[in-house]
């Protein structure tokens, strides 16, 4: 395993806090994370904790509230109307950082893998609430929070997602 310190996190993800922070930058955003919990079990619904990398990143150049399904752009522009016809969709717009797990048999591998389990940062509808779990494991994002990190960000940056509470 990688050993890692605070002070070299592109990104700290603070999940009591719901607020994702670029402590290189000095900037700070809120999130919302995974409403059944704090966790790395495979269908879990849960966030994961731990170091992690950036691993790829879509969305390059898409316009604001683009739908993504299958980290592919589906050709829609979020709106109400498209809301109300498909209910019950998990809306990832605009933007997605992919995350990968770097601590073997914690947030990689087998049964716990946060790469094989899609764990992105992305963005939703500006709708839903932040800074509350509410997501279904993902870091959820403002639009225009995602695009800004996005282009902040380059792929293999690391990440530090903490909690206290477990």
């Amino acid at each position: 395993m990688m050993e890692f310190t605070l002070d070299q996190a592109d990104i700290v993800i603070d999940l009591d806090q719901q607020r994702l922070d670029l402590p290189k930058l000095n900037k700070s955003y809120v999130i919302s994370s995974g409403k059944n919990g704090i966790g790395e079990t495979e269908n879990s619904g849960k966030t994961p904790r731990g170091w992690h990398r950036v691993a790829e990143k879509f969305g390059a150049d898409m316009p604001q509230n683009t739908v993504f399904k299958a980290r592919q752009s589906t050709g829609e522009i979020y709106s109400p109307a498209l809301a109300a016809e498909y209910p019950e969709r998990d809306w990832i717009l605009s933007r997605i950082l992919w995350l990968a797990g770097l601590e073997a048999g914690f947030n990689q591998g087998e049964g716990c893998d946060t790469y094989q389990r899609y764990i992105y940062i992305h963005g939703t509808p500006d709708t839903e609430p932040m800074g509350i779990p509410i997501s279904h494991g993902c870091i959820r994002m403002r639009n225009t929070d995602v695009m800004e990190l996005f282009e902040l960000i380059p792929v293999d940056a690391t990440v530090y997602l903490k909690s206290e509470k477990i």
